[in-house]
């Protein structure tokens, strides 16, 4: 989206993956985990990979899969699986939250990108922890990943949540205008972890700082010495920004919902500005819209309000 898009259990048993201790750096990434246990968060994941085009994908698990049917979580264009930790840590049922191709644990994977490609990955880490079909819920782009899986393979998706995305955006006649601030932090380098908790505190929309979002952040910086950056790949997030408004596969997929299907909607906007996402209700004509008051595009999933509204969904 425009701007800046921006071990407490051992893990799922019998699934085809390999748990993130037992694999090589990713990429050039020498930092593959900055430490988020360090900060006393709600939860902390355990992590899979799971082979898909390209090479492995990163998957964060909470919860003990064998207690039930699973809630697939799919987060933004320039967020983690880490963007789902305070839901995660709410809700009482086991989350997978993969870090798509290019961001996180990911952030080495090679394209294809786009939303029907993440969607593809999806099923692979279904397939691959055995689960036959999930709750899906996606925030943001994830919203657009969530609804083409569900477009493509309904019978890996039992239940739906959009969560302040999904629904067509309008085209974009200069990217790099609305990629501007997300490029600009993607080349930047910060010389300290605490210097990129610093950059973030300062964005309007996480005014209200949490254990949560400081675990996200974490997540997110890799590099050494004082040459820290984000994991996220650009060329990535470029190409899902130019999917997002101009690809077929979303908004096919949109046309497509069931009548009915749960929308969260922000009442403020990425910079907790007025105008919301979303501003205009008849976008999202014949889906079951909720605007959560007193969120913006972040803190529907980290702040408290958001955070029980999309648990009390999902749950």
């Amino acid at each position: 989206m425009p701007g800046v898009w921006a071990d407490h259990m051992a893990g799922p048993t019998g699934v085809v993956g390999r748990h993130l201790a037992d694999r090589p750096p990713i990429g050039d990434d020498p930092v593959p985990n900055v430490a988020p246990a360090e900060v006393a968060v709600p939860a902390n994941p355990s992590h899979v990979r799971v082979p898909v085009t390209g090479g492995d994908l990163t998957v964060a698990v909470w919860g003990d899969l064998a207690a039930g049917p699973p809630v697939l979580a799919i987060h933004g264009i320039t967020a983690s699986s880490m963007a789902w930790v305070e839901v995660a840590g709410r809700l009482e049922r086991p989350v997978v939250a993969p870090d798509l191709r290019g961001r996180g644990g990911s952030g080495g994977l090679p394209g294809p990108y786009g939303m029907a490609a993440h969607a593809e990955d999806c099923v692979a880490v279904l397939d691959a922890l055995g689960v036959d079909a999930a709750t899906v819920v996606g925030h943001s782009m994830g919203g657009f990943v969530a609804s083409v899986l569900t477009h493509r393979h309904p019978d890996r998706v039992a239940r739906l949540v959009l969560v302040d995305g999904g629904a067509p955006l309008a085209p974009v006649d200069d990217p790099d205008e609305g990629l501007g601030p997300a490029a600009r932090r993607l080349r930047m380098r910060f010389p300290s972890k605490e210097s990129y908790r610093d950059f973030w505190r300062a964005h309007p929309a996480f005014a209200d700082w949490s254990p949560a979002i400081e675990a996200y952040v974490d997540y997110d910086l890799t590099g050494a010495g004082d040459q820290l950056r984000s994991r996220v790949s650009e060329e990535a997030m470029r190409s899902d920004f130019a999917d997002l408004h101009t690809g077929a596969a979303g908004r096919a997929a949109f046309a497509a919902l069931p009548a009915g299907t749960p929308f969260l909607r922000a009442e403020r906007g990425m910079f907790d500005e007025p105008t919301p996402l979303y501003p205009d209700p008849d976008q999202l004509a014949g889906l079951a819209v909720k605007t959560i008051p007193g969120t913006n595009h972040y803190t529907i999933l980290f702040g408290d309000a958001g955070a029980a509204a999309v648990v009390a969904e999902l749950a």
